[in-house]
C-alpha cells in the first residue's frame, strides 16, 4: 500500500491542511515579517554584499545542522530526490542573493527592489505551467495593484539619477526575481511531496545556497573576512538567525499547503515592513509615494487572499 507521502507526490496535493484556516497564511506572514529584517540587519552590520550572503548562509547552517540531525532521527531522512531538489532550490537562492546584490550596484536599490519582485509573477506561472495550478481570478486582478505598489515602495520614481548599467542590471534583477521564484517553488512542491520534513530540506538548502554564494562572489564585490568589527558579527548573527533560519522555517512550513499566487502575494509584504523598520530602528522616514505604495500592496494582497471573505460552514 502506498504511504501518504507517495500519494500526495503522485498527485500533487498538498499536505493535510494545517489547524484553522488561517495558519498556513499566518506562518507565512510570520516568515515574511522575519524576512523583512534583512536589509535593516545589513545596514546595521555595513559588511559588503557578498561577504553578507555568504556569513548569512553559513552561519544559518551552523544552527540548522543539529536540527536536521534531530528532525532524520524523529521522521528519518529525505528522499534521494529530496536531497536532490533542496540543493537545486539553494543553489537558486544563492543565485538570488548574489544576482540582486549586484543589481543593486547597477540599477540602484529602488529598480532591484522591483525587479526581485517579478516572483509575484513567476511563481504562480510556474505553479500554472508546471502543476496546472490555474491562478486565481482575483489575484489576476489584484497583480498589476501589487506591482504598483512595489513600484512606489522603492522609490524609483523619485530618483532622478540615470541608472549606470540599466540593461545589465535589469536583466540581473529579473534573473534574481526568477531564482526566487524557483526557489520558493521547489521547496513548496517538495514539502507536500514529503510533509513533516522542513528543517533538512532548508540545510541543505542553506548550505547549498553558501557555497552557491560563494562561487559566484566575483560577480559583486567578492569575499571580504577581514577586519569585521564585533557589532557586525552580532548583525550577521541575527540576519542569519530571523533572515535565514526562522523566516524560511516559517515560510516553508505554510506555503505547501497554500496556492502558488497566495503565497506570492503574501510574501511582497515583505518590503512594506522593511520600510516599517527602517523608520523604527533607522530613522529613515518614508516619503508620501511610498506610503501610498504600502497602502496599495496591503490593500492588493488583502483583496487577492479574501481576507474579508466569511469561511465556509462544513
Amino acid at each position: 500500500m502506498a504511504t501518504d507521502t507517495q500519494r500526495n507526490t503522485a498527485s500533487g496535493a498538498p499536505p493535510p491542511v494545517l489547524a484553522g484556516r488561517w495558519a498556513p497564511v499566518l506562518l507565512v506572514l510570520a516568515g515574511a515579517g522575519c524576512l523583512s529584517t534583512s536589509a535593516v540587519l545589513v545596514k546595521v552590520a555595513a559588511v559588503d554584499p557578498s561577504t553578507s550572503a555568504f556569513l548569512r548562509c553559513t552561519i544559518a547552517v551552523l544552527v540548522l545542522a543539529p536540527l536536521a540531525w534531530r528532525e532524520c532521527r524523529r521522521v528519518g531522512g529525505l528522499s534521494r530526490r529530496g536531497v536532490v531538489v533542496a540543493l537545486v532550490a539553494g543553489a537558486a537562492l544563492g543565485a538570488d542573493y548574489v544576482l540582486w546584490t549586484r543589481s543593486i550596484f547597477d540599477v540602484g536599490a529602488g529598480l532591484a527592489t522591483v525587479l526581485i519582485n517579478v516572483q509575484v509573477v513567476v511563481l504562480p506561472l510556474l505553479g500554472l505551467v508546471l502543476d496546472r495550478e490555474r491562478p486565481s481570478r482575483l489575484f489576476v486582478l489584484a497583480c498589476p495593484v501589487m506591482l504598483t505598489g512595489i513600484v512606489l515602495i522603492s522609490g524609483m520614481l523619485e530618483s532622478g539619477t540615470a541608472a549606470p548599467n540599466a540593461v545589465r542590471g535589469t536583466v540581473l534583477g529579473v534573473l534574481a526575481g526568477a531564482a526566487y521564484a524557483l526557489y520558493l517553488y521547489l521547496t513548496r512542491r517538495q514539502g507536500r511531496a514529503e510533509p513533516g520534513r522542513t528543517v533538512t530540506p532548508l540545510a541543505l538548502a542553506t548550505a547549498s545556497a553558501a557555497v552557491t554564494s560563494a562561487a559566484l562572489s566575483p560577480l559583486s564585490s567578492g569575499i571580504n573576512l577581514d577586519a569585521i568589527p564585533f557589532t557586525s558579527w552580532l548583525a550577521m548573527i541575527g540576519l542569519a538567525l530571523l533572515g535565514q533560519v526562522f523566516a524560511w522555517l516559517l515560510i516553508n512550513s505554510g506555503s505547501p499547503h497554500l496556492p502558488a499566487n497566495r503565497t506570492a502575494a503574501l510574501l511582497l509584504i515583505h518590503p512594506v515592513l522593511t520600510v516599517l523598520l527602517s523608520l523604527l530602528v533607522l530613522a529613515e522616514v518614508p516619503s508620501p509615494l511610498q506610503v501610498c505604495g504600502m497602502a496599495l500592496v496591503l490593500v492588493s494582497v488583502a483583496a487577492a487572499n479574501r481576507v474579508w471573505s466569511r469561511p465556509h460552514r462544513s
